[in-house]
C-alpha cells in the first residue's frame, strides 16, 4: 500500500510499505479521510506528540474509514463497519489508569503517534479504539471527532454561568470548536482574540459578541479564559486578562523549550484557577453525536482537502498555507 511514511525529522515522503495485518483484538481499516493536526507539525518538527516518537512512522491520529479486516477476538466490529478511530490507546495498569486518569497514562500509546496511523491507505487500530458512526456522518466530519474530543475535555474543565464573560485567545480552528461549545451556555458575553481579518465573519457567524485584534485586546478582562494558541505572547496574556476569580485553561500546544513569565503574586490577589487540558479520554461518543445531531459543525471548518501525494509539499509548507483545517481524502 501506499504511505506517508516521516523517515526522519522534516523528511516525509510516499512510499510502497507492506500492508499491515491486524493483531488480536485489532481491525484492519481502510482509511477514508484522515486530519492534519498541529500535533503533527509538531511531530514534523522534531517535537513530541501525546508520547514519544520513532521514526520511521506513518502519521495521522485524526482518522476515520471502513474496516476491511478484523483480527483474532474481534467481537463488536465486522467488516463494512464505518468507523472513527480514538487514537489514544492506555495500558489499563499504572497508578493513573487505575484512578481514573487514563489519559495520563505512563505507558501511552496512540495511532498515528507511536505507531502508524491514517497517513497511509490502511491502518490497523484496537478494537477498542474504534467508534461506529451513523449513515449521517460523512468521513471527513467522522475524522474531526478526535480534536472535537480533545476540546470536549478542556470544556468539561470549565465552570461556566449565565454571568461569565468568556475570551477565547486565537480564532483558528480549535478555538472555533470552543467558541461553538461555550456558545450553547448562553454565558455573558464571548470575545474572541484574533488578528486574522478573514475569519471574523465566520466567528460572528459561530457565535462570538465580539472580535477583536490582539493589540486591541489588551484592556479586556474576562472571566473565563481560553488560550487556543500556544505561543508565549498569547499564554502570558491569558494571565493578564483573567479577572479575579477567574479561570485560565491552557489549551494550545507550545513548544517544550516554551517559558513564560507568571506573576505568582497576582494569581494569588486573583485567586486564580489554572488548568491544563491533555487529549481526549473517553470523549468520542459524545463527539459522534455533537455531529450527527448538528450541535458543532465540523465540515464547514475544513479549509484544505488534499491527497496523499501532496502531503511532503503540504507539511513542508504548512505554516505559509494559512490553514484553519487541512484533511487528506482517499
Amino acid at each position: 500500500m501506499k504511505a506517508a511514511v516521516l523517515q526522519s525529522i522534516k523528511a516525509l515522503g510516499v512510499v510502497n510499505v507492506p500492508m499491515p495485518e491486524p493483531s488480536r483484538q485489532e481491525v484492519l481499516i481502510k482509511v477514508r479521510s484522515c486530519g492534519i493536526c498541529g500535533t503533527d507539525q509538531h511531530i514534523y518538527h522534531g517535537h513530541p506528540g501525546s508520547a514519544a516518537v520513532s521514526f520511521p512512522i506513518v502519521l495521522g491520529h485524526e482518522l476515520a474509514g471502513e474496516v476491511v479486516k478484523v483480527g483474532e477476538g474481534v467481537t463488536n466490529l465486522k467488516e463494512g463497519d464505518r468507523v472513527s478511530v480514538d487514537p489514544n490507546i492506555y495500558c489499563g495498569t499504572c497508578k493513573y489508569c487505575r484512578s481514573n486518569r487514563a489519559h495520563l497514562c505512563e505507558n501511552l500509546q496512540a495511532v498515528g503517534v507511536t505507531r502508524d496511523g491514517g497517513m497511509g491507505e490502511y491502518c490497523t487500530a484496537p478494537e477498542a479504539n474504534c467508534y461506529r458512526i451513523p449513515d449521517s456522518i460523512t468521513f471527513e466530519e467522522a475524522a474531526l471527532v478526535e480534536p472535537l474530543g480533545c476540546v470536549l475535555h478542556g470544556f468539561r474543565k470549565l465552570q461556566l454561568s449565565p454571568l461569565s464573560r468568556v475570551l477565547i485567545i486565537g480564532g483558528g480552528f480549535i478555538g472555533q470548536l470552543f467558541l461553538q461549545l461555550v456558545k450553547g451556555q448562553n454565558v455573558e458575553s464571548i470575545t474572541v482574540s484574533e488578528p486574522a481579518e478573514n475569519k471574523k465573519s465566520r466567528l460572528y457567524k459561530l457565535g462570538a459578541d465580539k472580535v477583536v485584534n490582539p493589540m486591541d485586546a489588551l484592556h479586556i478582562e474576562a472571566d473565563v479564559v481560553l488560550e487556543c494558541v500556544g505561543r508565549k505572547e498569547s499564554m502570558q496574556f491569558a494571565f493578564a486578562a483573567a479577572a479575579k476569580g477567574g479561570q485560565v485553561l491552557l489549551f494550545g500546544v507550545s513548544s517544550p523549550e516554551t517559558s513564560i513569565s507568571v506573576s505568582p503574586f497576582e494569581i494569588f490577589s486573583k485567586e486564580l484557577i489554572i488548568k491544563g487540558s491533555f487529549v481526549n479520554p473517553y470523549t468520542h461518543e459524545e463527539a459522534i453525536s455533537l455531529i450527527a445531531k448538528k450541535a458543532v459543525d465540523v465540515k464547514s471548518l475544513i479549509s484544505h482537502r488534499v491527497n496523499m501525494e501532496e502531503l511532503p509539499g503540504i507539511m513542508a509548507d504548512y505554516p505559509k498555507l494559512s490553514v484553519l483545517k487541512a484533511v487528506v481524502t482517499y
